[in-house]
């Protein structure tokens, strides 16, 4: 590859998204490429069910590229990303209504364990922690996940799920005490 003229794992995101912006596809795909798994993993989580997440993923990434050009800065593209994804799964949570059981099936579980009796307990303690989400508020379980699954701080989610840190915090430790009841058993 010759410097400038292709797109490698080494251009930052402000780059790649100045270079979608101006209309190369390639680079959005580069974003779409680093982004997809986490934002799927996101919905994954908060929904149960892998079709329902890859199409919020599909309609997240679409709609970013339409309006890719609203974009303030480049910077706040991969939180722009969460915020959609997060509140794309809230409206697909509050108009499913009520929760349904979550097929353990859909998510994902641990490979590559030798250990058959280890892999069925990881597999039934991942199970539990998934219909323990479902019983979390959608606003409880974007914000749990985003903080413990993805690493966010406080500030991005609170960005992501429009509200104030505080609230992210409160909304947190409701999950976090919540889930801690529903998971005692496998402590």
């Amino acid at each position: 590859m010759t410097a400038g003229t292709g797109l490698g794992a080494t251009l930052d995101d402000q780059t790649l998204v100045a270079r979608a912006r101006d209309g190369d596809v390639r680079a959005y795909e580069q974003l779409v490429r680093r982004y997809q798994g986490p934002m799927y993993r996101l919905a994954l989580r908060m929904l149960g069910s892998a079709g329902d997440a890859e199409d919020v993923v599909q309609e997240v990434f679409l709609t970013a590229w339409r309006r890719l050009e609203q974009l303030q800065a480049d910077a706040a593209f991969v939180g722009w990303l969460y915020r959609s994804t997060a509140n794309r799964c809230i409206n697909v949570i509050r108009a499913r209504r009520p929760v349904t059981d979550v097929d353990p099936d859909d998510t994902e579980t641990p490979r590559g364990d030798a250990r058959p009796e280890h892999a069925a307990e990881v597999s039934a303690q991942m199970a539990a922690l998934t219909t323990a989400l479902t019983g979390l508020t959608p606003e409880q379980r974007a914000c749990w996940l985003l903080r413990e699954v993805h690493g966010r701080s406080y500030e991005e989610i609170a960005e992501a799920v429009s509200s104030s840190p505080g609230a992210v915090r409160g909304r947190i430790s409701r999950a976090r005490a919540q889930l801690a009841e529903v998971m005692q058993p496998w402590r």
